[in-house]
């Protein structure tokens, strides 16, 4: 995401001819897209975006069961209520 952020800048910058981008051949201004291109296709042949993707859902799952745990007054077994 970064590098498409990076990229839109970059192009902006050219566009409006700005600051020293202004002077970057396209190829130049272009190749974080390039950079993003690789990075998603690495990261999607990898697997890390469906580990982060569980990761995710497994984070949501804990707080939900913790929560309903909470609620039942079972959620610290440690501790007594009055």
């Amino acid at each position: 995401m970064y590098l498409v952020v990076l990229g839109v800048l970059f192009l902006a910058m050219k566009v409006a001819a700005f600051g020293p981008v202004a002077d970057w051949p396209y190829w130049a201004v272009l190749l974080p897209f390039g950079g993003a291109v690789v990075w998603w296709t690495y990261a999607d042949k990898s697997g890390w975006t469906q580990r982060q993707a569980m990761d995710k859902m497994e984070a949501r799952k804990d707080a939900r069961r913790r929560k309903n745990l909470d609620a039942l007054g079972l959620g610290d077994k440690g501790r007594r209520r009055p």
